[in-house]
C-alpha cells in the first residue's frame, strides 16, 4: 500500500504520482452535496484507486466522509493500524480467513452467504463479543451477494445468530450493474429489489443503521437511489464514472492524481529510423526522441503503445513505438527539450496536459483501471492539508 515517499526518494525518482488531498476533500464534499442528507461512504479499496490507502482515507474524511470502505480486511486493518477510527466495511473475503481481528476492531464485515456470517459469529463467539455484520443481497449484477433462494437462506441465518448475541446486523447493501446508464431498466427492477430485501431484514427484526447501494455513478446520476448511505469510489478522486453523460469538471470533481516524469535522453535521429522494440514506429522525417523513464511496471498500458498521450514543453505528443517495462520513447519533432524536462503522463487536464480518460479511451478501458494500476514503484507525493 502507498505511503508518501522521503524527499530523497522523489528527488532520485525517475517518475513519480503527485496526489491533490485537498481535490479528494473537495470531491467529496461535491458528493455529500448530490447525496443530500444521506450519509457517504468513501471507498478506499485498491489502496484508494491507487491513491494512497491512509492519506486519501484521511482526506476523505476530512471532506465529509463518514464511513469508509474496501473490498479486503487486510485494507480495513492497515486502516485501523494507522489510527483510523471511523466505521468501516469490508466485503471481499474467502472462506477460512481469520474474522477475529476484524471483529475485534469494530469492522463491520459484509457477508453474501450463509457460510460467511456463520464464521464471522464463531469469531466473535471465541471472542466474547459480538461481531457487526452488513448482509449483501444481489438484485442483479450476478456477482458478490446472496442470490435467489440464497437470500432468505441468509437473512434467517443472521436473525438466528442475532438471537444468540454472535452478532448484530447493521446494514443491508447491493450493487448496480448498469448505474452508469440511468435509464437502463435493471436501474429501476433493482431499486425495487432492494426494497424487498430492505423490508426481509426489517421483519427479521433487524435494527439498520444504513441500506445504500448507490457507487459513484448513482450517486451522481441516480437521486432516489441515496437510502441512508451513498458508496462513491471512484469519483471521490475526481474522475467521472458516466464520461458520455458528463465530465469531471461538469460535475465538479477536480482529479487527484498527476503522473510525471523526467526525461532521460534525448537524441537527433534522421528520417526512417525505427523506435523501441520490433521498430513498429518509423521516423518520418529527421526529428528529436524523448525516453521517458516509465513503463508498463510502473502502471503504463503496453495497449498505449504508439497512441498514448503525454504532455512536453506544454505541448501534446503520442509515444512512439511499443512502451516496454521502465520506458518509453515520444517524437517531439523539432521542439527544443532538455534534460530532465518534465513529461506529464496524465493529470487534472487543467493545464492542458492529458487525463487518466484520455488515456483510458485511447487504450479502450476505463479510467478506474488507468488511475488503479499505477505501481507502487512510482513514489507518491501528497499536497494539501493533511500531506
Amino acid at each position: 500500500m502507498s505511503t508518501a515517499s522521503s524527499p530523497e526518494l522523489l528527488g532520485s525518482a525517475p517518475a513519480r504520482i503527485t496526489v491533490d488531498l485537498d481535490a479528494i476533500a473537495s470531491n467529496v464534499g461535491v458528493l455529500k452535496q448530490r447525496a443530500g442528507d444521506a450519509q457517504v461512504m468513501a471507498v478506499v479499496k485498491g489502496d484508494a484507486y491507487g491513491h494512497g490507502l491512509v492519506p486519501s482515507a484521511r482526506a476523505a474524511l476530512r471532506g465529509g466522509a463518514t464511513w469508509l470502505g474496501v473490498a479486503q480486511m487486510s485494507e480495513a486493518l492497515a486502516l485501523r493500524d494507522a489510527g483510523v477510527t471511523a466505521p468501516l466495511l469490508t466485503w471481499l473475503h474467502a472462506p477460512g480467513l481469520d474474522f477475529g481481528p476484524a471483529v475485534s476492531q469494530g469492522i463491520d464485515v459484509g457477508v453474501p452467504a450463509v457460510w460467511e456470517v456463520e464464521a464471522v459469529a464463531a469469531a466473535a463467539r471465541e471472542l466474547g463479543q459480538t461481531a457487526r455484520v452488513q448482509l449483501k443481497v444481489d438484485t442483479g449484477l450476478a456477482r458478490n451477494g446472496a442470490y435467489g433462494p440464497d437470500w432468505p437462506a441468509l437473512v434467517e441465518a443472521a436473525a438466528k445468530l442475532a438471537a444468540e448475541g454472535a452478532i448484530t446486523v447493521t446494514g443491508v447493501f447491493t450493487h448496480f450493474a448498469y448505474a452508469d446508464s440511468p435509464k437502463h431498466p435493471t436501474v429501476i427492477t433493482q431499486q425495487e429489489k432492494f426494497a424487498d430485501a430492505v423490508a426481509d431484514c426489517e421483519r427479521a427484526g433487524f435494527d439498520l443503521e444504513v441500506r445504500h447501494m448507490s457507487n459513484s455513478a448513482a450517486t451522481l446520476t441516480t437521486p432516489a437511489a441515496a437510502w441512508d448511505m451513498v458508496r462513491p469510489g471512484l469519483a471521490v478522486y475526481g474522475l467521472t464514472p458516466v464520461p458520455d453523460l458528463g465530465s469531471a469538471a461538469s460535475f465538479g470533481l477536480v482529479p487527484a492524481m498527476t503522473v510525471s516524469a523526467n526525461a532521460t535522453v534525448i537524441k537527433r535521429v534522421p528520417k526512417g529510423q525505427g523506435v523501441s522494440y520490433g521498430h513498429t514506429y518509423v521516423t518520418p522525417q529527421e526529428t528529436t526522441l524523448v525516453d521517458v523513464p516509465c513503463g508498463y511496471a510502473d502502471g503504463v498500458p503496453r495497449h498505449a503503445s504508439s497512441s498514448g498521450p503525454v504532455q512536453i514543453g506544454g505541448r501534446r505528443f503520442t509515444v512512439a513505438g511499443r512502451v516496454c517495462m521502465d520506458q518509453f520513447v515520444v517524437d517531439v519533432g523539432d521542439l527544443e527539450v532538455h534534460d530532465g524536462e518534465p513529461v506529464v503522463l496524465f493529470g487534472p487536464g487543467t493545464n492542458g496536459e492529458p487525463t487518466a480518460q484520455d488515456w483510458a479511451d485511447v487504450v479502450g478501458t476505463i479510467s478506474y483501471e488507468i488511475v488503479a494500476r499505477m505501481s507502487t514503484r512510482l513514489p507518491r507525493l501528497y499536497l494539501g492539508d493533511g500531506a
